[in-house]
């Protein structure tokens, strides 16, 4: 535990704001057609240009930096990389260990809104001792340094820090590629992991396996009808939603088109988002737009939902930009892509608890036919409104769904 160093979120140097406020005066904005066709291009410059405005003019980072300054931040060395996190232990003694883990394109500044609350036991419920990674590679986790980091050594390094800050057994909580972490993480050490709560639920529909056809022959007849009448109309409309199943397939899905890139290509294009603050904030910027909920009548108006403040947006970017991680964090495509890491990820059945959050416009969702099958399904919970990033997005309901998840692992003891 002696090599666990306090760390505090840095103030930008003299030089370092000068050459952001510098690039941020002097934008070459992009040529578009003369008439207006929304986000079907791309990130608009009706969009663009006032986010661009705000950060210049009006975004102060020693706000932000003295909220994320009000938890306890720390780096340690695992497997030769400096890791960041967040630790935030409960007085509560009921509490139990909780591991949120982001994705891309964001950072540990995405569970913001839920960590006090979480460590507090918000409204009488159930309290955490709350760790907040940065991914390696994002924010203010060194880079990794050699070929191969992607998902499994993502998982190692991440188990091991719970278990070094002295969790033996925790709840792990993710979206993006903190689900994807998160699934192989609570397949390949569920000794450690017992519990595994996610918006993004990774895994097979119901085939003829041994086992399904011992438990599950409806729900096989039932996927199989679906095959023949179209998933809506067995399931119920918008029950399955599959725009993460392929991952560099535009023609099956035009939202994929950054997965392609990124993970063929990731040292290209990192030269466009690494030297230019306008072009790393309008990458980010098209995916915050497009995995929010917006309500229908302002989606093509607005870039951000009003759940997402243009602060809280320019935070993570700020993130990427101050620590220069977006080439590094980027590259997690190109592993995964490669290493055909999907596979390890999607067949093994989840055999510890797990708890489904199905938030309005998160970009897939599975049957909970489907969930039953291929997880030990404890807990499944539908919204009317939010998106890929909940915790920004709805942070009460997303902690009362983790707290209650919560407290039946800790009332049945599954959690010691």
């Amino acid at each position: 535990m002696s090599d666990i160093e306090p760390f505090t979120v840095p103030s930008f140097t003299p030089e370092q704001l000068a050459l952001l406020k510098d690039k941020l005066s002097k934008p070459i904005f992009p040529n578009e057609l003369e008439e207006d066709y929304g986000w079907d291009y791309g990130a608009p410059t009706w969009a663009v240009k006032p986010m661009v405005a705000e950060w210049l003019e009006n975004y102060d980072w020693e706000k932000p930096r003295a909220e994320m300054n009000r938890w306890h931040h720390y780096h340690t060395t695992i497997d030769g990389l400096k890791v960041h996190f967040v630790h935030e232990p409960s007085s509560n003694p009921n509490a139990i260990p909780i591991m949120l883990l982001h994705g891309w394109p964001s950072t540990f500044y995405e569970f913001h809104k839920v960590i006090e609350p979480l460590r507090d036991g918000m409204n009488g419920g159930q309290a955490f001792h709350v760790v907040v990674p940065s991914l390696p590679g994002f924010g203010f986790s060194e880079a990794p340094k050699t070929k191969g980091h992607g998902v499994v050594k993502n998982a190692e390094i991440l188990n091991s820090l719970m278990v070094k800050l002295g969790y033996s057994q925790y709840l792990l909580q993710g979206g993006d590629w903190g689900a994807i972490i998160g699934k192989y993480i609570a397949t390949h050490y569920n000794t450690n992991c017992k519990a595994f709560h996610t918006g993004l639920p990774f895994c097979l529909p119901p085939l003829p396996t041994p086992r399904n056809l011992l438990f599950y022959p409806f729900k096989i007849a039932k996927f199989g009808a679906s095959l023949l009448f179209g998933f809506d109309r067995i399931y119920g409309k918008g029950k399955l939603i599959l725009n993460g199943a392929t991952f560099a397939n535009a023609e099956m899905y035009d939202g994929c088109g950054y997965r392609a890139i990124q993970g063929t290509r990731p040292y290209t294009l990192a030269y466009g988002l690494t030297d230019s603050p306008l072009g790393l904030m309008a990458w980010m910027l098209e995916k915050f737009h497009e995995w929010t909920y917006h309500p229908p009548a302002q989606r093509d108006l607005q870039a951000l939902p009003d759940t997402i403040s243009s602060e809280a947006f320019l935070t993570q970017v700020t993130l990427y930009w101050l620590t220069n991680t977006m080439s590094s964090s980027i590259r997690i495509y190109y592993e995964c892509l490669k290493q055909k890491e999907m596979y390890k990820v999607i067949f093994p059945r989840v055999k510890i608890p797990v708890a489904v959050t199905a938030f309005a416009h998160d970009i897939s969702r599975l049957p909970q036919d489907w969930l039953e099958t291929s997880t030990d399904l404890y807990q499944y919970s539908e919204f009317e409104s939010g998106g890929h990033f909940p915790a920004s997005e709805n942070p009460e309901e997303f902690a009362e769904d983790v707290q209650r998840f919560g407290k039946i692992l800790q009332t049945k003891k599954i959690i010691q």
